[in-house]
């Protein structure tokens, strides 16, 4: 016979809940018990109590490896929903007192990765309750975490304008040429924009916001656009020039040491910098929650310091 509600609640505690929860997300009793500050025996006792209070066995092993049963399955998915439940009250009740809290998930795309932690650092201090978490991903990636409504905010330059989008730019972002230190091209007085194309170019892979924003100028200014060579990151890209593998575009706020150490060299383009908006995005039909809300304000508010702290003005 089911259990009733009434019944089955009364066994239930939510520490075996939270135990639960732990054991199904880690796959493993002795790591749930680390996580949570229980002995593997006492995380069993948690779990032998919870499945004699919904009279089914929620976790087998076959072998050596653990696997959750039908009924855990089910069970998870309540147990998660309440949780989600729990981190909205918490939030709620944090706005009611005045104190915004709960969890934002950011996501930044490569290019924006190195002025994230600046930004943070005043946001942080302002609102100490706000637990943030952070994905560094490129521009397609981020794209389609919004088409997916997975995160709460991206930050991100050439936001689309065929999708339902906010959008709040707050800081350009300069892309500019590089040639590593004693670099033939430095030698000459003036250096056309093809030549500089045509000097082993590195670029970034597929779905990259700098390499889009490269590739659109070069279709607009009729510029071959020969590349050599895909590189994953703007760090490994940097290192590449550097290496003497070729010459390549890249965010200003990315080579900042390399610039003041002579390592690398911006030489005089036309048509360089290329210049677009780091922007905080997030879906129209999103409803920010109050973190949300507050990081939004809090950018709104400061754009002239970040102009500052970051472009020199």
């Amino acid at each position: 016979m089911p259990l009733s509600i009434q019944k089955m609640t009364s066994r239930l505690s939510f520490r075996q809940l939270q135990v639960f929860k732990a054991v199904y997300e880690l796959q493993s009793y002795s790591k749930a018990g680390e996580l949570l500050g229980l002995t593997q025996p006492a995380v069993s006792s948690q779990i032998r109590q919870l499945e004699q209070g919904v009279d089914q066995p929620l976790f087998e092993y076959v072998g050596r490896r653990l696997f959750c049963t039908a009924a855990g399955e089910r069970l998870y998915e309540s147990i998660n929903a309440i949780f989600i439940e729990l981190s909205d009250l918490q939030t709620d009740l944090g706005a009611l007192r005045g104190n915004i809290a709960g969890e934002l998930k950011l996501v930044a795309v490569n290019t924006a990765q190195y002025m994230v932690p600046y930004l943070l650092r005043a946001f942080l201090d302002l609102h100490p309750l706000i637990s943030v978490r952070i994905r560094v991903v490129n521009r397609a990636t981020a794209l389609q975490g919004l088409n997916e409504n997975n995160d709460d905010l991206v930050i991100m330059g050439m936001v689309p304008t065929d999708k339902p989008l906010a959008s709040l730019p707050f800081l350009d972002n300069e892309l500019v040429p590089v040639v590593p230190q004693g670099h033939p091209l430095l030698e000459q007085s003036q250096i056309s924009p093809q030549q500089f194309l045509n000097s082993g170019l590195l670029v970034r892979e597929q779905g990259s916001g700098s390499r889009l924003a490269l590739e659109q100028h070069c279709q607009q200014q009729r510029l071959r656009f020969p590349h050599s060579m895909e590189i994953g990151s703007n760090d490994a890209l940097k290192h590449s020039v550097i290496a003497g593998l070729g010459v390549a575009v890249l965010p200003k706020l990315s080579i900042l040491s390399e610039l003041e150490l002579g390592r690398l060299i911006i030489p005089h383009i036309d048509g360089f910098p290329l210049r677009r908006s780091f922007c905080v995005v997030h879906p129209q039909a999103r409803h920010p929650t109050p973190a949300m809300q507050a990081f939004l304000d809090y950018i709104q508010q400061n754009i002239k310091q970040f102009e500052r702290m970051f472009l020199g003005d």
